[in-house]
């Protein structure tokens, strides 16, 4: 019985240790592998985009995240040239955030022929992931509003799944702090989305704003979270809100395969407060980044 004991106990340990293994790195630069929401200098790279691209790259990002897509475009450059400018640069463009309310029967087919679009642009630019960051008014309205929107990302997930792109959806603090007939509004959408069709990329920042505790959605739906927004009101670090190792610490279980800075408020100058975040990540030993992205 003792034999037989040991015996198990010492392959729990292995496979504990296969499954760290898998998740984890060990090689520094893959720890540190983050990209930056250019709505982070969205001052700085309005008025000059090649520019702003090359500061970015020092700091030591290793891809963007545009929050400026329109009318097949990029920053106003055509996505071959946007992705040729980020590779000048050592950089790629993992993600997107764009966003388009949820159609009617009088827009439905211009609102599929707009998906149809993005996605062929977001092709061209290289991106793995788009994501809606809003929904109209009337997802805050009702349940059934919100449904409409679920709905109508499942459709659009299908669509982007069909390319050999993945779709998801970014909070901001209301989805937590709103009940709508008793339900929190996230909790709703992880329930009425298809984990095979739509995944959540979390804003820690915002969720922590909204009361929530992100550890409690690492552990009720695992795996859905696939993108972070590593993030807090100003600089990574500077609120104290967020345990950021504590947050870490559920990484694995999260799905967490991408993480992206973004600094919304600024006690420095944009370049300077991003920097700063990307340090304090640098900096943390507990920040690991998965091995197989």
């Amino acid at each position: 019985m003792k034999k037989r004991s040991s015996i198990s106990i010492f392959l729990l340990i292995a496979i504990a240790g296969l499954i760290f293994s898998t998740f984890y790195s060990c090689d520094t630069a893959s720890r540190k592998y983050f990209g930056l929401q250019l709505y982070s200098i969205r001052d700085s790279i309005g008025r000059d985009v090649p520019a702003a691209i090359a500061k970015v790259s020092k700091m030591g990002f290793k891809f963007v995240e545009p929050a400026n897509y329109k009318n097949g475009k990029f920053y106003g450059m055509e996505p071959a040239a946007f992705k040729a400018l980020l590779k000048k640069n050592d950089m790629l463009m993992l993600s997107s955030h764009t966003s388009h309310d949820a159609p009617d029967s009088s827009n439905y087919n211009a609102t599929m022929a707009w998906w149809d679009t993005c996605i062929a642009a977001h092709l061209a630019a290289g991106a793995k992931f788009i994501v809606q960051p809003s929904m109209g008014g009337s997802a805050y309205a009702s349940l059934a509003g919100l449904k409409k929107y679920c709905d109508y990302f499942n459709e659009v997930g299908a669509k982007c799944n069909a390319k050999g792109i993945r779709f998801g959806y970014h909070n901001h603090d209301k989805e937590f702090s709103t009940k709508l007939d008793g339900q929190t509004m996230y909790d709703f959408m992880l329930e009425n989305t298809d984990p095979a069709k739509v995944f959540f990329q979390m804003d820690i920042g915002h969720l922590v704003d909204g009361g929530a505790d992100p550890l409690y959605y690492f552990n009720k739906y695992p795996g859905r979270f696939k993108l972070w927004h590593i993030a807090e009101a100003y600089e990574i670090g500077s609120t104290g809100k967020v345990d950021w190792k504590a947050v870490w610490a559920g990484a694995p279980l999260s799905g967490l395969q991408y993480g992206i800075v973004e600094v919304e408020k600024y006690h420095f100058d944009e370049f300077t407060s991003c920097q700063k975040s990307f340090d304090f990540l640098k900096a943390a030993d507990y920040v690991v980044m998965p091995k197989n992205r």
